[in-house]
């Protein structure tokens, strides 16, 4: 699954997180987020970036979509 910089501003957003709360929750620096984001489309970072950034959005609920437009969701409760 290719997670796009859209998805991970729209995944924040569900969590109202800033980058810093991403940032703190996945390991993943500040500045590599903000670098990341900055881009449309996938995610240009590592494989390893992008599981660490996936996991902390999935660890608090969110669930990536990626069925013909891709897309986030907040799983419930």
């Amino acid at each position: 699954m290719h997670i796009t910089s859209e998805q991970m501003r729209a995944a924040r957003a569900l969590l109202r997180w800033d980058q810093k709360a991403l940032s703190e929750a996945s390991g993943v620096p500040l500045t590599t987020l903000k670098r990341v984001e900055a881009q449309s489309g996938p995610l240009a970072a590592h494989g390893r970036t992008i599981a660490a950034l996936q996991g902390a959005c999935e660890r608090n609920g969110i669930i990536f979509l990626n069925d013909g437009e891709p897309g986030v969701r907040l799983r419930k409760p």
